[in-house]
């Protein structure tokens, strides 16, 4: 689910109203049926635990049987419907039939739960919500009011995704220029007629260029795109989905505070500043640079087009790295890649990501917390080196994928990157912060559009 749809969804949980349901380990609709075949294992203490993405199945289902047969209890993983989740967690909960004693949820959601007693403070007994297991971000995300309320699962945020054959052939040319340009001064000085080029000499040449090649800011992509004769069938330096906020918010992310880290703080709201509108004011000049149509380009026609060989950078979440793995192997990316951190804004302007953290959360319904907290433990930490295998998605925690390059990069982007807010209050700023960027991107006066964010956030507010 793209974060547009999931915010709306996240919007809609306010009505409370049943979802429809539907299993996968187990069917909730089919429990009566069940509790015949079950009764075999009645005297282990058994725990359900629920979530919604169906990619999940395998990497719960495996870590179930696991946790189930070391501990000597029963873990019952359940597939819901994502409409209207957490009023099914209350229905289900308040009914106390088979109550989800562990659920997955986002974490933008979480002071909601926390407030209707669907999510308690976590007993951390394996002490594992530390920076030794978990950056940063992954510990704001479950952070509400000084107490940890969730274990941090996995994380989506975006990087700076470059094709590296097309910088190595920048990079020649402008050592072939920088010599060029050496030999006409020797020429211009009375030398003699100048000899072939030094390959030893340019190999150095085009090293220098190539470690400088990555760019640390928006300013040298710019750079790139005025000295780079690009190769035939390049239509473009750099394409993004300009009408996402989760590829946007970079610009602004290290100046527009909602709600401190943790985004729980209704008094920490700081939109209105001086440096946020600088960002946007460089955000607006890049439509005349780049000539970015916001009303036809997607996620999907944007990493089409990097995989084409039609672009040199791209902004990408992290499922980007099977994507080219894949195109690779059938030969449709004809190109090598890598994953850098997102550049910042200029030497003196910062960027920072945003970011959405999957977590498990303990049931304040749970008569098993304390299993349940052992499980929720197990699948964030013990278990989680099997989840990208599994899954697709990018574990929170430290000590996974430290294998792999390109995974390690979107980590240290996730480590310092804004999770999004717990705030209910904000529930629907993001949307709102989207229109802002839209009509940036569109031309629109920046100083006007940030002040009527700031002024209809106050209001939302109550200040």
């Amino acid at each position: 689910m793209s974060l547009k749809k999931r915010l709306i969804a996240t919007a809609a949980v306010i009505v409370m109203a049943a979802g429809a349901l539907y299993g996968s380990t187990m069917e909730i609709s089919g429990v009566e049926e069940e509790g015949s075949r079950l009764s075999w294992f009645s005297r282990k203490e058994t725990i359900y635990c629920w979530y919604t993405d169906e990619a999940l199945s395998y990497y719960l289902n495996g870590a179930a049987v696991s946790f189930g047969e070391r501990e000597g209890v029963r873990v019952i993983p359940v597939l819901v419907s994502d409409s209207e989740y957490l009023e099914a967690v209350n229905k289900a909960s308040l009914e106390e039939n088979q109550t989800p004693d562990v659920y997955l949820l986002s974490n933008d959601a979480l002071e909601k739960a926390y407030l209707a007693g669907l999510a308690s403070e976590i007993q951390d007994e394996g002490n594992i919500c530390n920076s030794e297991h978990f950056p940063k971000a992954a510990l704001s995300a479950v952070e509400y009011q000084g107490k940890y309320i969730a274990y941090p699962l996995f994380y989506e945020t975006s990087a700076l995704v470059y094709n590296e054959t097309y910088l190595e052939e920048w990079a020649k040319q402008q050592a072939l220029r920088e010599l060029a340009n050496e030999e006409e001064e020797e020429t211009a000085e009375g030398s003699e007629e100048a000899a072939a080029v030094d390959e030893t000499l340019l190999a150095g040449k085009i090293r220098e260029y190539l470690l400088n090649a990555i760019p640390a800011t928006v300013e040298d992509i710019q750079n790139i795109a005025n000295t780079f004769d690009v190769p035939e069938g390049v239509e473009g330096i750099m394409e993004w989905d300009v009408s996402d906020i989760f590829y946007n918010y970079w610009i602004v992310g290290e100046y527009m505070i909602a709600g401190g880290d943790a985004g729980d703080n209704t008094a920490n709201m700081n939109i209105n500043n001086e440096e946020t509108i600088q960002c946007l004011e460089v955000y607006k000049n890049l439509n005349q640079f780049f000539s970015i149509e916001s009303d036809t380009v997607t996620y999907d026609s944007v990493i089409d087009d990097f995989i084409d060989g039609k672009t040199v950078f791209t902004i990408a979440t992290t499922d980007v790295v099977k994507r080219l793995e894949s195109a690779k192997e059938d030969g449709s990316f004809a190109y090598e890649y890598g994953i850098a951190v997102m550049p910042d804004i200029n030497t003196e302007l910062k960027s920072r990501s945003m970011s959405v953290t999957s977590t498990v959360v303990i049931n304040g319904y749970s008569r098993h917390k304390e299993l349940a907290n052992r499980f929720a433990a197990y699948l964030t930490d013990e278990y989680a080196g099997n989840l990208y295998e599994r899954t697709g998605k990018l574990s929170a925690n430290l000590n996974a994928n430290t294998d792999n390059g390109a995974l390690q990069i979107f980590m240290e982007e996730y480590a310092d990157s804004v999770p999004l807010p717990k705030m209910i209050e904000t529930g629907n700023f993001w949307l709102q912060l989207e229109v802002l960027f839209a009509k940036v991107w569109n031309g629109a006066d920046v100083t006007t559009a940030v002040q009527e964010l700031a002024e209809q956030m106050a209001i939302q507010m109550g200040s």
